[in-house]
């Protein structure tokens, strides 16, 4: 089985770099983890990954001139180490259309919200203070917008009435483990297919589009 090459970007601690290593270490997984980079020299995962065997680099932002001069630097180690496919990882830098078109259709993203609802930051915040009683977190591609782009996969969890912001975000954050693994799955593995603004596949046999975990 032909493996697809793909390169995780983190700018912190890397939790869900974590989950998409493990998981790639199964025989059968569709993605080889074959890099980790990030913006940031000292993020704390680039050690992480590097003590579970995968290649990591650093393309540090703060040196380049613009986005685009980093992007292309970016780009170059990529292309360097035969990259295919993208996950973001708490990536904390937003791309220009120019890096997003190079690789439109082969790069995902984790947002801590069911999107198209809270967009961008403090989204467990932002969902308290409205009252909400589920939120979640999201798979999904990457467009030039922010946090937009067909959805891969969602999980959904309740929110209870004692929740701060840091319980609610740590229940989403144990569903991102479990979505992103299954969506790079279902991707890299062509069950995936996008159509316009949606996706196509993403809830075939055992494997569900929707993680709805029960209420504690």
């Amino acid at each position: 089985m032909s493996r697809l090459r793909t390169a995780i970007l983190i700018s912190g601690r890397g939790s869900n770099m974590d989950a998409l290593i493990d998981a790639a270490r199964a025989p059968d997984f569709p993605a080889d983890i074959a890099l980790v980079v990030s913006n940031r020299p000292e993020a704390s995962g680039l050690s992480k990954a590097k003590a579970k065997g995968v290649a990591v680099a650093a393309v540090d932002h703060k040196i380049y001139a613009g986005r685009e001069e980093f992007e292309r630097s970016l780009q170059i180690v990529l292309e360097t180490h035969r990259i295919e496919f993208l996950c973001l990882a708490g990536f904390m830098r937003l791309f220009t259309p120019w890096f997003i078109e190079q690789w439109r259709g082969r790069m995902l993203n984790i947002h801590p919200a069911l999107l198209p609802a809270y967009r961008g930051l403090h989204t467990h915040e932002r969902a308290l203070a409205d009252g909400v009683k589920i939120h979640g977190c999201t798979v999904h591609f990457v467009a030039p917008e922010m946090d937009e782009g067909p959805i891969v996969a969602q999980a959904a969890v309740p929110v209870l009435d004692a929740d701060t912001p840091e319980t609610l975000g740590a229940r989403v954050l144990e569903q991102e483990h479990m979505i992103y693994p299954l969506a790079l799955r279902l991707v890299a593995s062509g069950t995936v297919q996008v159509a316009g603004n949606r996706t196509r596949g993403a809830a075939t046999g055992s494997a569900p589009a929707l993680v709805v975990p029960s209420a504690p």
